[in-house]
């Protein structure tokens, strides 16, 4: 079995599977450390494009 990675919002590690903390505080899983490393990175640029759809079914 391939390690789960998380990054943990309260702490601003990251952590595998065994040794993650609160789920409330974790987002995740992660294929690697790295994905893990850039998951506030990721989840802006994820808001910013929902956002920007948002605005485009608002403009129709």
């Amino acid at each position: 079995m391939s390690t789960q990675w998380f990054y943990d919002t309260s702490t601003g590690q990251v952590q595998e599977l065994e040794h993650k903390g609160q789920q409330k505080d974790l987002l995740g899983p992660y294929a690697t450390r790295e994905e893990a490393q850039q998951a506030l990175d990721t989840a802006r640029a994820r808001t910013e494009e929902n956002e920007r759809r948002d605005r485009e079914e608002d403009d129709w």
